[in-house]
């Protein structure tokens, strides 16, 4: 079969996807295409639209939240998409030509915005490739529903009940979990792991994820925390990662963009991490505790409100919360196991291969 596997880069996380379910073909005697949507775009689209993002989430985020819970009123859906129809037609007219020249079998999307654009062409019965659309959060706004995708899949029964609610038919939709890389899931001896990344064994060890674009108060969290070990990764904020090595503190490994945070996280006990929900679900197979901090108002609040119902992670609003939070993690191992027994009942190891399965 000819598939095509395809993501819009606006964050990390619906790439860091889309991977795991191009790498689930790896083994497979399909032909698998992995591409960004937004290649098929002009170049002025692609950086407006990457750059809006990466503004409004890191220096405006209450406006973000505002567009976020705008656009997901019932009342005013009939406009948002025929506002994203117009535009798509301004500047997706290249995806869409692909989309009918290739003619795929089968295309798994992990954006809203491909998504979109096929199952346009669907309805128009210029492509007849089966769609299945990988929900990358926890909770699902309304902009990933579209007429014409065959499956969508989803993190949890909640995640479910919720597009229930926004009309698609039980019939459509899967829960697999969102999709990691299989690295994540892989057991890894933590006593070898540590001495190996320069840990130490015995310390508490509590991993520091700012996100892709390394946002957040890190440095008064690093002071607040005396006496645990600590990971942080900076992601793509250079002058963090730059500020945070020069001060070269004990027990503290400070780490740029990196490729191996399924290591930092299986030789961590907690996270602190921005709640996207790859990073949630990477954490999830990992088996480790969540501490959420500095969350994007809208998809990233939601994702932990579902949580919540779980009984999984904690939000810390303030940085002396955050302190207390992991410091009763330490003096309290019950709680600790508690934590981590909860992970388990999210983690979904195997949903790139449930994913695939749909095919």
């Amino acid at each position: 079969m000819k598939i095509l596997v395809i993501y819009a880069t606006a964050g990390a996380g619906h790439r860091k996807a889309a991977e795991a379910i191009s790498k689930g073909f790896v083994l497979s005697s399909h032909q698998v295409h992995y591409v960004d949507a937004l290649d098929y775009t002009s170049r002025f689209y692609k950086h407006i639209y990457t750059q809006t993002y990466t503004f409004l989430i890191s220096r405006i985020p209450w406006l973000w939240g505002l567009l976020f819970r705008l656009l997901d009123i019932p009342a005013l859906l009939p406009l948002v998409r025929s506002l994203r129809r117009i535009q798509n037609a301004i500047h997706a007219g290249p995806l869409a030509r692909f989309l009918v020249r290739e003619q795929f079998d089968c295309i798994f999307s992990t954006h809203f915005f491909p998504c979109e654009v096929a199952s346009y062409l669907k309805r128009q019965g210029r492509i007849s490739s089966r769609l299945i659309c990988t929900v990358t959060d926890y909770d699902v706004h309304s902009i990933w529903v579209s007429r014409g995708v065959d499956y969508y899949t989803v993190a949890t029964d909640w995640t479910k009940r919720k597009m229930q609610h926004l009309g698609v038919p039980d019939s459509l939709i899967a829960v697999t979990g969102i999709p990691t890389d299989e690295k994540f899931s892989q057991h890894k001896n933590l006593g070898a792991l540590r001495t190996r990344l320069g840990l130490q064994p015995g310390e508490t060890t509590v991993l520091i994820a700012t996100g892709s674009f390394g946002i957040g108060p890190i440095e008064e969290i690093i002071n607040q925390l005396n006496g645990f070990q600590l990971v942080v990764v900076c992601g793509h904020n250079k002058s963090l990662y730059q500020k945070l090595s020069q001060q070269k503190k004990t027990l503290v490994k400070v780490c740029g963009l990196v490729d191996n945070m399924d290591e930092l996280m299986a030789a961590s006990d907690v996270m602190v991490t921005k709640p996207g929900g790859l990073s949630i679900s990477e954490a999830l197979v990992t088996g480790l505790p969540l501490v959420f901090f500095n969350a994007i108002p809208g998809q990233e609040t939601n994702n932990i409100k579902v949580l919540e119902t779980y009984g999984i992670g904690r939000l810390c609003v303030t940085v002396d919360q955050i302190a207390q939070t992991l410091r009763g993690f330490k003096n309290d191992p019950q709680a600790l196991s508690a934590a981590k027994s909860r992970v388990q009942l999210l983690a979904r190891p195997g949903a790139v291969k449930d994913i695939i399965k749909l095919l």
